[in-house]
């Protein structure tokens, strides 16, 4: 039992230790960028599969850019597409590109179809951003990409990427809590700290180059973390622009939400265990800051494990290990600190700061999910998430 104890809590601090570190780091963070830089000619990719009901306006907010419309072109993937997805966007003056191949499914075997077979297409641009067929873009976003990308200690950039209906009820309100945590405040401390900020699979833009040398070689569910491991071991870093601002739609109902959070965090436990211990190799060899917080980012659990970890142990602390509960208190103030402070630094609505009181019953919620993640057997399955739009048709 004392070694059980003394395992998990080590765990337990460790990894709340690093997120406080995250967090004083984000604090301190600014951008790397040359905005005096002439626009880069851009490439945006749309992955799209079934998004008839989206397409239209994603590609609309891409119009809408203050960016010269010389200095950009729209390439969609309709992939595997039965709907009119491709029809639609046709209709606005865009390229698209119908792949069928219903054995390789998904958005990564996609990107990789066309990077590799359709070179031709876009290898005259500067750069390449890649957004999802869902996403309403800021106006400056091209500005933002260009802008980082001209730098040149920069070769692929990772935009803020946030919820575009937080307002919609209690659980898109913690949803957009999340993410101004976890794709902003964990960006800024880990760039500013020397790490990768890693992919988060919308809103990002690589140097053309890039994207020519490697294709997209990643096909898992999480394939955003497949790549920027992958980019971390061949020594590219992916930085963060804060005011490269696209924004998706997050789940309003428990189903819905239930396959997100299935292919998001049993994909990051999938991603851990295949590069962990190549991450922790590399820190061990080469005493680089990034590859230990590579290691860190895929051995930190999801925030709802560590809240319930650190009840858990603090009560066991109050009885059998007296002397631990300072130390299991200090986590729970630095959980707090973390949580809070990404709200801060992204500004967040005070809805949304309301409904982090129903943030308990959402813990609750995901414990089967966890249970079912853990019992999963065919966890490299690739399941779409319902739109709104299609819950009202």
């Amino acid at each position: 039992m004392d070694i059980i104890f003394s395992l998990a809590s080590l765990y337990i601090v460790s990894t709340t230790l690093y997120l406080v570190v995250l967090t004083i780091a984000a604090y301190l963070f600014n951008k790397k960028a040359n905005p005096s830089a002439p626009p880069l000619k851009v490439a945006i990719i749309i992955p799209a599969h079934n998004e008839e009901l989206q397409i239209g306006a994603t590609i609309q907010g891409i119009r809408n850019s203050h960016y010269p419309d010389d200095r950009y072109m729209i390439f969609v993937i309709a992939d595997n597409c039965e709907d009119e997805t491709a029809a639609l966007a046709k209709t606005t003056g865009t390229r698209v590109f119908e792949r069928t191949d219903p054995v390789n499914r998904g958005k990564g075997q996609a990107l990789d179809w066309f990077l590799k077979k359709h070179e031709a297409e876009y290898k005259s641009f500067d750069a390449i951003a890649i957004i999802d067929a869902d996403t309403f873009l800021d106006p400056n976003f091209l500005l933002e990409v260009s802008a980082s990308l001209s730098h040149p200690e920069i070769k692929v950039v990772q935009g803020y990427y946030g919820v575009s209906n937080p307002r919609d009820n209690w659980r898109t309100a913690i949803s957009s809590a999340a993410l101004n945590v976890f794709h902003h405040l964990r960006l800024a401390g880990r760039d500013k700290i020397g790490g990768t900020v890693g992919l988060k699979g919308n809103g990002m833009a690589f140097r053309t180059e890039i994207l020519q040398k490697y294709g997209w070689p990643a096909y898992s569910i999480v394939e955003d973390v497949e790549f920027s491991v992958c980019l971390l071991l061949n020594n590219i870093l992916v930085h963060y622009n804060p005011d490269a601002i696209v924004y998706g739609e997050m789940a309003t109902q428990a189903k819905q939400a239930e396959t997100q959070r299935k292919r998001w965090e049993g994909g990051r436990f999938q991603a851990f265990r295949r590069f962990g211990p190549s991450l922790l190799k590399g820190y061990l060899k080469k005493r680089e800051v990034q590859y230990l917080d590579g290691f860190m980012e895929l051995f930190t659990p999801p925030l709802s494990i560590l809240v319930m970890g650190q009840g858990l142990l603090f009560l066991l602390a109050i009885f059998l290990y007296p002397v631990m509960t300072a130390l299991l208190l200090f986590c729970f103030i630095g959980i707090t600190f973390y949580v809070f402070s990404g709200l801060l630094l992204r500004k967040a609505p005070l809805y949304v700061w309301c409904c982090l009181l129903a943030a308990p019953f959402f813990v609750l919620w995901k414990i089967p999910i966890y249970l079912k993640i853990v019992g999963c057997r065919n966890r490299d399955k690739w399941e779409r998430t319902q739109r709104k739009a299609e819950l009202r048709k």
